[in-house]
């Protein structure tokens, strides 16, 4: 039986170190902000009234927008933050993930940020450069080829290099 680990692709890519994974989710925030403006406006269009203080159904509507946009996007191989920073994401196969594995990775992400950061802080000491989300879902970060600042599987900590 085969597992559907991003371990087992053949040769391996490099992955991308922390710095420029969090500088490709700052990007990332900055664009759902603005997506999630023009759904609230939308929100606010079809139900004719504000979200009341802590309604929980406009809370999961704001959750479903932000993982259908960033499931979106991971299904055609990266996001704004992520071209910027020349980052994709792929699944085990080498190609962009499909839809379960995008929404998988979303909430598993979640999950590493509500963990303090440790999810991604992971990365630091993962023997592949993963974060809990990666391995959870079955997908990793990749540079793009030519891509400096790459952190091969066999390194473990030191710097990653600044974006060029």
């Amino acid at each position: 039986m085969t597992s559907s680990t991003p371990d087992d692709r053949g040769p391996r890519r490099a992955a991308p170190g922390l710095g420029r994974r969090l500088a490709a989710c700052l990007y990332d925030t900055l664009v759902l902000a603005a997506v999630l403006m023009v759904a609230a406006a939308f929100w606010v269009a079809v139900t004719q009234a504000a979200a009341a203080p802590g309604s929980w159904l406009f809370r999961a509507y704001v959750l479903a927008v932000s993982a259908v946009f960033f499931a979106a996007l991971w299904t055609r191989g990266e996001t704004l933050g992520m071209r910027a920073w020349k980052l994709r994401i792929e699944g085990p196969d080498g190609r962009p993930p499909g839809w379960r594995a995008a929404l998988l990775r979303f909430f598993f992400a979640l999950f590493s940020w509500a963990a303090l950061g440790l999810g991604y802080l992971w990365v630091l000491v993962d023997r592949d450069g993963l974060a809990w989300h990666d391995r959870l879902s079955g997908t990793r970060l990749v540079l793009r080829d030519g891509s400096p600042g790459a952190r091969h599987p066999e390194q473990r900590g030191g710097k990653d290099e600044a974006h060029g």
